[in-house]
């Protein structure tokens, strides 16, 4: 048996080590019992109070707000959202995004790029690159006896003019018909075997540099080559860089990646799921700032499904509530200036503009109008051009002269619908109808329900807060 004085010390060590990582990083509050480590704190805190943000909260604030969010999560939680596999999967795709990178080696990356360099020297199966340029005249290989006279005159007279000393890049913009090489004075570009059309590399690999050829005939019409400069494949140092950059904007990382996922899945017996749920505890036992990133996927998608679920679809879909949120507060959607509610209709003919304003008219359900102008009189094509919604005075100069009777200044109907006029209200004051602000007040409505949620979490769970330890937020 060891000393009781042994055992005392080893006890005081231990303790001593605890106390030592709790001071490291100590607990700056409990949501629903749940410790938030003064990391975590600070890294939603600094991501959430850059320089750019226009509205920063200090700490103490900020932490009321903290509290709300976690709440949230809490409730989420306790409504097992997190158990659901739409959730979950939505959850992995986030975090896979950033663990996935993490899975390819430096090395795989470089075997990925000396692979390509390969190709590309066994493709020039020792040949050199070619800078080539052409002008070109088109003719179609069904062309009849007399077109294809007259395109071969044209390249004769284009050589003509070459041989008599006209600047080859300012004659391929002035008459070449391949347009896209015109623009950069006939320049194809760098070219290796296999990649122009056959009879034009056999004749490119049979030129000097400078040399300018006499017109050849191809499938699609008659090419003046020349060859503007020639080279091996530079070393493959050289070129490492460019094609890393070509292959990672084709996708090299996402698909070694992949590779890598699938490598490791067949190693261990374990689906690939498997495997990245490791990977992430592995990275985020690591990495504190990946960690607290994952933790934020998870923290708000739960938030997000939980408000959508609880508060915003349901406050968006209470139209009874909503009228009644409008009608006490109608004062806060006054107008400072005159609005119209309701649709500019323009219509190919006056006769057709005479029908659909009398069908609308005849509907006072506004929010059918656009379904029944598509039906009557768009089914087959767009006899009525139609817009509904609310328009604020001098916004639209066609609206302010029809429902608000501004002369000043002409509009301008489209020529196809020169037949224009509206059907709706005009609004002076404020709006009518809680449909006339609609969106405003659904948002605002959710904010008080949200609101209200918030004050039941808060009712519902205990948090406290040790003021000490957020006093010393970012100041250790």
């Amino acid at each position: 048996m060891k000393p009781l004085t042994y055992i005392f010390s080893l006890v005081l060590c231990l303790l001593a080590q605890t106390v030592a990582a709790q001071t490291d990083d100590p607990i700056v509050m409990r949501i629903n019992g749940k410790p938030v480590p003064r990391s975590e704190f600070e890294y939603n805190y600094n991501k959430n109070n850059t320089d750019g943000v226009i509205d920063k909260k200090s700490v103490e604030e900020y932490a009321d707000l903290f509290i709300n969010y976690k709440l949230k999560v809490e409730a989420a939680i306790d409504a097992k959202l997190d158990t659901l596999s739409s959730y979950q999967q939505e959850y992995r795709t986030y975090r896979d995004q950033q663990l996935r990178p993490l899975l390819v080696t430096p090395e795989a990356e470089e075997q990925e790029v000396r692979n390509y360099y390969d190709q590309m020297l066994a493709q020039l199966e020792g040949k050199q690159l070619l800078e080539l340029a052409h002008i070109f005249v088109h003719m179609p290989q069904q062309s009849d006896a007399a077109s294809q006279a007259a395109a071969k005159a044209r390249i004769d007279s284009i050589y003509a003019e070459l041989t008599a000393g006209k600047d080859f890049a300012q004659l391929a913009s002035e008459a070449s018909d391949d347009r896209g090489t015109a623009a950069r004075g006939g320049i194809i570009g760098w070219i290796g075997p296999h990649q122009l059309l056959k009879e034009i590399e056999d004749k490119a690999y049979t030129m000097t540099t400078g040399e300018v050829a006499e017109p050849m005939l191809s499938t699609v019409g008659w090419h003046i080559l020349k060859l503007m400069d020639q080279k091996p494949l530079e070393p493959y140092d050289t070129l490492a860089p460019r094609i890393r950059q070509f292959l990672e904007a084709r996708g090299m990382r996402d698909r070694l990646a992949t590779q890598a996922a699938d490598s490791l899945s067949s190693a261990t017996g374990k689906t690939v799921e498997q495997v990245m749920d490791e990977q992430a505890e592995r990275v985020a036992a690591e990495d504190e700032e990946l960690r607290y990133l994952f933790q934020e996927y998870h923290d708000g998608l739960l938030l997000f499904e939980v408000c959508q679920r609880q508060v915003w679809e349901p406050a968006a879909k209470d139209t009874a509530a909503l009228e009644n949120y409008f009608k006490k507060n109608k004062k806060v959607y006054a107008y400072t200036k005159p609005h119209f509610a309701g649709a500019l209709l323009q219509a190919v003919d006056k006769n057709v503009l005479k029908r659909a304003v009398k069908t609308l008219k005849g509907c006072k359900n506004e929010d059918l109008w656009a379904g029944m102008v598509k039906k009557q009189f768009n089914a087959d094509s767009v006899q009525v051009r139609f817009e509904r919604r609310v328009f604020e005075q001098g916004e639209n100069a066609m609206v302010d002269s029809l429902a608000f009777g501004v002369k000043q200044g002409k509009t301008r109907p489209a020529k196809k619908y020169p037949a224009a006029a509206v059907v709706g209200r005009k609004l002076k004051k404020g709006p009518q109808r809680w449909t006339d602000v609609g969106p405003q007040v659904v948002t605002d409505y959710q904010a008080v329900k949200e609101q209200e949620f918030v004050e039941a979490l808060r009712r519902r769970y205990k948090f406290e807060v040790y003021k000490e330890v957020l006093k010393t937020v970012n100041k250790h």
